[in-house]
């Protein structure tokens, strides 16, 4: 009979931990609620005339606006809402900017302001202007508006930007496709197959040739692969016309993606003069060198300055494409063949020669560098043939030294 007190305790002990876990789960849920309630959606409903919209902008002058840009536009006139999404922002006040921006770790930041003001701003900067409304249901457009708003809170709205691979257009994608699901049928950007290099070389060159060639020489062969379908709407104008070719499937059939399409700004024509191109300026530096060394050698002429300087530029590149392969985080600056004329060794090795004396194991590097600048040819087509003029120095000075070294004596 004694047992039955203590059966009853142990009853009361196992309600009171269910009681006690039942409780835990809903302050659990209450407060998670009142910390994000907009978690669940709760950004509002849209109306019937609310209107999205994917807005392309053309190309600008500077390098950083060569490439174009892209945003989602939500316009509802019943709600005054104004609402443009732009996944490219950054801001100048984050700590050690310019050391992130260049290892490729500067947080990217989804932005949202009206309109306006922006198609404002790429007007005066003489950007054109394409504005594409998209036929989605109106539950679709409430997908796409939540899917935005959630990403726009504080915990989220940060993004390790990735030129090639998450940038603000091929992020645009991915929210239309988390917005309509299998109800889209969207394959990308199917017109051309081109590489990463080869779509940056078409934007880039208009730009700026030099910073064209800068890019060039900063990528390396992850650049080389040719970009499938949706990895080439990287480029906003191939975002827009990847939506123009999408489709819709709808209870009345297979809609196109894209309703109406209106031309909000057209750019004027640039004049683009580029007259000292990287092509221009090598070519006429290799002239000089290849008259200067013939001069020496007619001359019997023993003077490495000009090697210390040309060698010295090669070496430090060498230098600087080392940090952008193992120090950054890009993932598109490794494996970059360039190492192979730019010898890094060069600075300092270069300064060990000089007209008194030259070092026993100096003819050894030349031939070693002999090697490596053969195999460099196979690297010819990286730069649009600019790589021609600068091997063409390299090789003459090398041949210079190698039949001066005879001459000088051993240090």
């Amino acid at each position: 009979m004694n047992r039955y007190p203590e059966r009853i305790l142990s009853d009361k002990n196992a309600f009171l931990k269910k009681y006690q876990v039942i409780r835990n789960l809903i302050l659990f849920i209450a407060i998670s609620l009142i910390q994000h309630p907009l978690a669940f959606g709760q950004f509002g409903t849209l109306s019937q005339e609310a209107k999205v919209s994917l807005i392309t902008v053309g190309p600008g002058r500077e390098l950083y606006s060569g490439f174009g840009h892209s945003v989602i536009w939500i316009y509802d006139p019943v709600l005054k809402l104004d609402n443009a999404y732009s996944y490219g922002s950054f801001s100048f006040e984050t700590g050690n900017f310019y050391v992130k921006f260049l290892r490729g770790t500067l947080p990217y930041t989804i932005s949202v302001a009206p309109l306006a003001p922006q198609s404002a701003y790429w007007r005066a900067e003489n950007r054109s202007i394409k504005e594409q409304v998209l036929n989605l249901s109106t539950s679709q457009k409430q997908k796409l508006y939540n899917f935005l708003e959630t990403n726009h809170l504080p915990q989220n709205r940060e993004y390790q930007y990735k030129f090639f691979y998450d940038n603000c257009a091929t992020r645009l994608a991915v929210a239309l496709k988390a917005a309509c699901g299998d109800s889209l049928e969207y394959e990308g950007y199917k017109q051309e197959k081109l590489s990463f290099r080869q779509w940056i070389d078409r934007y880039a060159y208009l730009q700026n040739p030099w910073a064209d060639f800068g890019m060039d020489l900063a990528i390396g062969t992850p650049s080389d692969e040719i970009a499938d379908p949706e990895q080439a709407t990287f480029l906003p104008d191939n975002l827009s016309k990847a939506f123009s070719k999408a489709r819709m499937i709808t209870p009345c059939g297979i809609l196109p993606l894209v309703a109406s399409t209106k031309e909000l700004n057209r750019a004027n024509p640039m004049s683009r003069n580029h007259r000292f191109t990287p092509m221009v300026v090598f070519w006429s530096l290799a002239i000089f060198v290849l008259a200067f060394t013939y001069w020496q050698i007619r001359r019997q002429k023993v003077n490495f300055t000009l090697d210390k300087i040309l060698f010295s530029i090669a070496g430090l590149t060498g230098w600087l494409i080392l940090l952008l392969w193992f120090g950054t985080n890009h993932g598109v600056t490794a494996y970059n063949y360039d190492i192979l004329w730019a010898f890094p060794l060069w600075m300092p090795l270069i300064f060990f020669i000089s007209e008194n004396r030259k070092p026993s194991w100096f003819q050894y590097l030349l031939i070693f560098y002999g090697f490596l600048l053969l195999c460099a040819t196979g690297n010819l087509m990286k730069h649009n043939l600019v790589l021609i003029p600068i091997l063409l120095m390299l090789i003459i000075r090398v041949y210079y030294m190698n039949n001066t070294l005879s001459k000088i004596p051993n240090g």
